[in-house]
């Protein structure tokens, strides 16, 4: 893999310790880091981003090979493992650090985020739209390291095996053709 071919995607839909256990799980994933973007202040802490006044919401950064799994791709499984018609909420996570949002980095990646959610919105068979923010990327701020691979340390823990182990049950069913193999999971 030739890392200058590589792209980037930044998405939030919940908990990062969520969607970063979920995204590790993609062929063409090289990395996936949590932290916090879309917001106002300047270098925030787990701790004020949950507190909601940072306007950031808990997000992770993909780099991605293009060659192995495309954008649309990775819209599929967002969109896919989280509930995007909820406003600042995912299930119990409640506050706009959890809502769901898309920070493009360029405009092709707005233009398929759009066309993607417009798409939802017309084939919706419940009349509920797509809330998911769609807006550029500023400024990404890592997470602090006890947030790094946290489903990887803490599969026992209370929240993993409630949220997290069916989410990522669901994700090899739904998309077992996208999955990594053994052979190359990280």
């Amino acid at each position: 893999m030739n890392p200058t071919s590589n792209s980037i995607a930044v998405f939030g839909g919940g908990c990062f310790w969520c969607t970063e256990a979920v995204f590790k799980m993609l062929r063409g994933v090289i990395s996936v880091e949590p932290g916090y973007a879309g917001g106002t202040t300047e270098n925030p802490t787990y701790y004020a981003v949950s507190n909601g006044n940072t306007g950031h919401a808990e997000v992770i950064k993909i780099e991605f090979d293009p060659s192995e799994i495309t954008y649309n791709g990775l819209l599929t499984v967002f969109f896919g493992t989280h509930d995007a018609t909820q406003v600042n909420r995912q299930g119990n996570d409640i506050g706009t650090q959890y809502r769901s949002i898309i920070l493009y980095t360029d405009e092709t990646q707005k233009k398929e985020a759009e066309a993607f959610i417009q798409e939802l919105n017309d084939s919706s068979k419940e009349g509920r739209p797509i809330a998911t923010d769609t807006v550029p990327l500023t400024k990404f701020y890592p997470a602090e390291k006890e947030h790094l691979d946290y489903y990887a340390r803490n599969k026992n823990q209370g929240y993993c095996q409630v949220i997290i182990e069916p989410k990522l049950q669901k994700v090899q069913e739904k998309f077992a053709e996208l999955l990594k193999t053994q052979s190359t999971s990280s």
